[in-house]
């Protein structure tokens, strides 16, 4: 009887599986933007989401001018060792998998290009310090085995695959197909997939055929993690950032207990450190900016006649055109950001210079110094002891020169709460 039953429970077991296989996703994705850390956790995440939910297929619709070498690697290990089939669709018309692209392409179990698509100039390139020609040569020459390999491992023309490393060549979606850079070319999503549909490939887990036709097509998008994460990434928004979080700490330091502008400054300043560790970030220039704050702050302190204020102005702008140090477009800072950025921080602390010397001029209007200079009238003859009334109190007096009682006199100074006082002549 016992083995009865378990007999039956494997036939349910056996058909649920086949249904669930049967039933299973199609996963689209966009990859649109610079190869970042971002990128590669989105995609990494995604092609485990696949895995988990046994589905047939995960579409990568590609668009690149490339990034880093580091988050490319993660991503082409992880297409390489999925156990679900990933197409890599260089899409739509007028999208490029540029640099890195070119290797996330040639990675993919099915690569495939919409018409008017370029795939290529794949020569490595340094973010950060410069290299000198050996290590550039070494870099080159790592690049170029490695992207060989994935091509030979793919059964993809290894030979051009080298070029576009060593000689930065790039083709069309027509000529990629033709010499065997590329599976497809398909005009959109729905074509690429009515043209897998039965073709078997060869997965971590071993050769699998993949079936589209009838399948459910699940777009899957970026969450707001990810966007946020991708926005900040910029070098524009991380050096945007990087200034708020100075402005809020500083306001948060010359107005102890404001709160909200020390909060904002702190949240910048973080956000802005999460996007240096994915830019090449030139701690000379960083240095500068930081030095540019410095001389602005002491420039309330220090009575320098505006050469503090316009060294900082000068180090701030230097700074700022030397804090992301690449060849790469998307990797350095915009004039049109370092600008209004230069020039809105100089009139900040320009404006704080400005009201803290207002109010050092400003007569005291509190206190004991609020009170000198004030006019009232003598309660008393006045000489060495007598009594006055000033601001519609009754205080102590005394003065150099006799007064009588009723008449007009200033405050000249005040000690040990009695005034000294002086007669008033207009």
């Amino acid at each position: 009887m016992l083995k009865k039953y378990s007999i039956l429970l494997l036939a349910v077991l056996s058909l649920i599986f086949i249904a669930s296989r049967s039933f299973a996703d199609i996963i689209v994705i966009s990859a649109d933007g610079v190869v970042n850390p971002v990128m590669s956790e989105f995609i990494s995440k995604s092609i485990d989401y696949a895995a988990e939910n046994n589905s047939e297929l995960v579409v990568i619709k590609l668009d690149t001018p490339g990034g880093l070498d580091t988050s490319m690697r993660v991503i082409v290990k992880k297409i390489i060792s999925s156990e679900v089939p990933v197409a890599v669709f260089v899409s739509p018309s007028g999208a490029r998998a540029a640099s890195a692209g070119v290797f996330i392409t040639m990675s993919a179990h099915i690569a495939s290009m919409s018409p008017g698509t370029n795939i290529g100039a794949a020569h490595p390139v340094s973010v950060g310090s410069k290299m000198d020609k050996d290590m550039a040569e070494k870099v080159v020459n790592d690049s170029a085995a490695y992207i060989r390999s994935i091509a030979e491992k793919k059964n993809r023309n290894s030979e051009w695959a080298e070029k576009a490393v060593r000689e930065s060549v790039s083709i069309t979606a027509k000529e990629a197909l033709k010499l065997n850079v590329i599976d497809l070319v398909s005009k959109d999503t729905a074509a690429l997939l009515e043209a897998v549909d039965g073709r078997t490939v060869k997965t971590a887990l071993g050769e699998r055929t993949i079936t589209t036709k009838g399948v459910n097509v699940l777009h899957r998008e970026m969450g707001m993690r990810y966007r946020i994460l991708d926005i900040i990434s910029d070098p524009n928004i991380a050096y945007i950032l990087m200034l708020l979080g100075f402005y809020g700490l500083f306001f948060e330091f010359t107005n102890p207990g404001a709160i909200f502008p020390g909060v904002i400054g702190a949240i910048s300043l973080i956000l802005a450190f999460y996007s240096f560790q994915t830019l090449p970030v030139n701690y000379a220039g960083l240095m500068l900016i930081l030095l540019a704050i410095v001389l602005f702050i002491l420039e309330i302190k220090v009575t320098s006649y505006g050469i503090l204020s316009i060294g900082g102005l000068i180090s701030m702008f230097i700074g700022s055109l030397m804090l992301f140090e690449s060849p790469l477009p998307f990797f350095t800072l915009s004039l049109k950001v370092i600008l209004p950025g230069v020039i809105l921080t100089t009139l900040f602390f320009t404006l704080t210079v400005f009201l803290v010397i207002k109010a050092y001029k400003r007569k005291p209007v509190t206190g004991s110094e609020g009170l000198i200079g004030m006019e009232g009238t003598t309660k008393t003859d006045i000489f060495k002891d007598g009594q006055v009334s000033v601001h519609g109190e009754i205080w102590s007096a005394w003065s150099d020169e006799p007064i009588g009682a009723g008449e007009k006199i200033v405050v000249e100074s005040m000690e040990h709460l009695k005034f000294k006082v002086k007669k008033l002549t207009r």
